[in-house]
């Protein structure tokens, strides 16, 4: 593959920060428009479902008062009385959930794309798991409704061990050596204004306990990949307050923990290879068997016991089921799907490329393992809900085939897939991914609440495939109806249609997940 094209797949399944020659326009006049169709004064959904969120039983012929970005109403349509004025919106056989919330994203990409995707498919907060520069600005545009996006939880850039699995490709990593500057990367990134530290896989203990102890003296969360020199209880009970993916739980849940561990730190990356997918795959092929040893070796009384503790210390899981479900059953990947076109036909192309680099090589006897171990991941979702583990629902959007906004819908049918209920499944996107970022004002829907909310023409609780039948959204308290949703959507198709491939020598600054131990 010639270099330009190389570093235009890689863009897609690492998540790249696109630098876009397309006008900001689009994105500008989507957030203009739906401003300009807000009203002053206050709006009432009537004769709606609601689903709150809370995991309370549907209630049917409800009206939702909106007022300045607020829910300030809620009660049966039969019994409110509203104020001289107020715009109503006739939902008779509709129902209303909260807005959604992506725990786990890599939002890179053009503005007039990316930003407006997510509120459009009614995911309208999202997590951003490797923080950078254009976030904290697109956060910014959005609060003041410049452009037409979701509330934006903003981490620092991956916090690694060296040499991290990430090279150079996929933009900025702060590689900490030990104790000392892993203190000095939670101060430097508090000081950027980051949410939360990422933390990754290949801290040492050393400086993996000295960033928790540094971040909870600045006040500030560390979360992220618990790392491979730390059990996952150590993490739990020092404040690591959400682990990412299931790899670290395979290994926690076995009884031969310790040979795997033993192994574990074997296991070595070349800090000279320039490549973050080489550097990957390399990982996946010596990782590969001890996930299978891990899986053959599982331990119930072990997974129950660390789950109990788990809970105890409010520690969340969010298992990203998208992101393995790409790794470990690519066969399953449907090669075709309504919403690619919202993104730039070239890296929807690339995508298949970049995902043999990832993956390429595995024997068949090696994928029928990944299938299994696939599954495995299924059955510790289903047990961790059942040892009453909050769960948060979370994609890695950033990597191959995940669009944004629209593969957190895929993530509520695969938890459904795993055990979860319809509603189960609902909460995790909504009022236990919001406890999980700290955010009280959204999650649910209740008086005083963000009025962040989402209308379906269907019932999500008789089948969770219901939540992509989207009707009209509700961002932030301004109403985008099915006709003006229609027309935003077009401009972000337009938009993406007209963004170029980066140009040869472009810096990746990848997702930095991809789904690993």
């Amino acid at each position: 593959m010639a270099r330009r094209g190389f570093l235009a797949g890689a863009a897609a399944v690492t998540g790249t920060a696109l630098t876009s020659t397309v006008s900001t326009g689009t994105a500008r006049a989507a957030g203009a428009r739906a401003e300009s169709g807000a009203d002053s004064g206050p709006l009432a959904l009537t004769h709606v479902t609601v689903i709150d969120g809370s995991g309370a039983p549907p209630a049917p012929g409800m009206t939702v008062v909106v007022e300045d970005g607020r829910v300030t109403g809620l009660a049966p349509s039969a019994h409110i009385r509203l104020r001289p004025g107020t715009r109503t919106v006739d939902l008779t056989g509709k129902y209303l959930i909260p807005g959604l919330i992506e725990a786990h994203t890599h939002s890179d990409g053009p503005e007039t794309v990316v930003p407006a995707l997510y509120a459009l498919a009614g995911v309208t907060t999202v997590r951003e798991m490797r923080g950078q520069p254009v976030h904290h600005e697109w956060r910014e545009k959005i609060r003041s409704g410049a452009l037409l996006g979701p509330r934006w939880v903003v981490g620092s850039p991956i916090v690694d061990g060296t040499p991290s699995l990430w090279a150079a490709d996929v933009g900025p990593t702060i590689e900490v050596r030990d104790a000392a500057e892993g203190r000095r990367a939670v101060r430097r990134v508090r000081r950027e204004g980051a949410d939360f530290v990422k933390v990754y896989s290949r801290l040492s203990r050393e400086a993996y306990f000295a960033i928790a102890d540094e971040a909870r003296r600045q006040g500030i969360p560390h979360l992220g990949h618990c790392p491979d020199t730390v059990r996952i209880a150590e993490a739990s009970a020092c404040g690591h307050r959400s682990i990412e993916h299931l790899h670290a739980l395979l290994l926690a849940t076995s009884r031969h923990e310790k040979e795997i561990r033993r192994r574990l730190a074997a296991v070595r990356i070349d800090p000279r290879d320039p490549s973050s997918l080489s550097r990957y795959h390399s990982w996946f092929q010596q990782v590969h068997p001890l996930e299978w040893r891990a899986v053959q070796g599982y331990d119930r009384d072990r997974a129950d016991a660390l789950f109990r503790s788990l809970s105890a210390d409010g520690t969340v899981v969010v298992p990203t089921l998208s992101v393995h479900h790409t790794l470990e059953r690519p066969e399953d990947v449907p090669a075709r799907a309504e919403e690619r076109k919202y993104l730039p036909a070239w890296q929807v192309e690339s995508w298949p490329d970049q995902l043999t680099a990832l993956i390429g090589g595995r024997t068949p006897e090696q994928e029928r393992q990944i299938r299994q171990i696939f599954a495995h991941r299924l059955r510790l979702v289903r047990e961790l809900r059942d040892m009453g583990v909050r769960l948060a629902a979370g994609t890695d959007t950033g990597t191959g085939y995940l669009v944004p906004g629209f593969a957190l819908h895929d993530e509520l049918a695969l938890l459904v897939s795993a055990g979860l209920t319809p509603a189960e499944a609902l909460r995790a996107a909504t009022r236990d991914a919001a406890r999980t970022l700290r955010l009280p004002d959204v999650g649910t829907v209740a008086r005083g609440q963000a009025a962040d909310l989402l209308v379906l023409d269907a019932d999500p609780l008789r089948d969770i495939r219901n939540t992509r039948r989207i009707h009209g959204v509700v961002v932030d308290g301004r109403w985008i109806p099915p006709e003006e949703r229609h027309r935003l959507l077009a401009a972000v198709e337009e938009a993406a249609a007209h963004t170029p491939p980066p140009e040869e020598g472009a810096t990746m600054t990848g997702c930095g997940c991809g789904g690993h131990p």
